[in-house]
């Protein structure tokens, strides 16, 4: 018998930023410092990046992001088979930056414009530990606008829908022309 108290969702969300060229652009990776103060709203996804103190600049930025109650009662029915949720696979950015709660059911400022519009993922089932055992989402935007992002989620329709996941980070500075690669694995353990 399958003992629930031990399944355990772990998600992580891959960034990579590329020029109109398709030349890599250098991404901020905040350290665990940055992150508890901006949860704690000391600073936000806006301030300054400083190597070494708050982190580092690199060709990918990798964040966990946070399942939110709407997502893991998502993943319940989607389990059971209890109701007819539709399964996730929307990818959708802003520009908020208020920390990341398990109440959350929307972002704080969604992206509707410029090429950074919520877009469907390419889904498939990746190797992690065991053989499919992780769920993968992936999304390549093109920007039309300049946008400093700070938040993401994954969410189960094209509008409003229930909102899977959902993470806060240092800001990613966008450009009109540039591609932003979004890699999105949940992994059941």
């Amino acid at each position: 018998m399958l003992n629930f108290a031990q399944v355990k969702s772990y998600q992580n969300v891959e960034w990579r930023l590329f020029d109109k060229d398709g030349n890599p652009k250098p991404i901020f990776q905040e350290n665990g410092l940055f992150r508890w103060l901006m949860k704690k709203g000391i600073v936000s996804p806006h301030f300054p990046k400083i190597p070494f103190l708050l982190g580092y600049w690199t060709n990918k930025k990798v964040v966990r992001n946070l399942v939110t109650n709407a997502g893991f009662a998502l993943n319940a029915g989607l389990l059971s088979g209890v109701g007819s949720p539709a399964a996730v696979g929307y990818v959708a950015l802003g520009t908020g930056t208020t920390a990341a709660a398990a109440t959350d059911t929307a972002l704080q400022a969604e992206i509707t414009t410029g090429g950074l519009a919520r877009a469907a993922a390419t889904n498939s089932l990746v190797t992690t530990s065991v053989t499919n055992d992780t769920a993968q989402f992936l999304h390549t935007f093109t920007a039309s606008a300049s946008f400093a992002v700070t938040e993401s989620g994954l969410f189960n329709a094209s509008s409003g829908g229930t909102l899977f996941a959902r993470q806060v980070f240092a800001a990613i500075n966008i450009n009109s022309g540039d591609n932003l690669q979004v890699t999105w694995r949940v992994q059941e353990h």
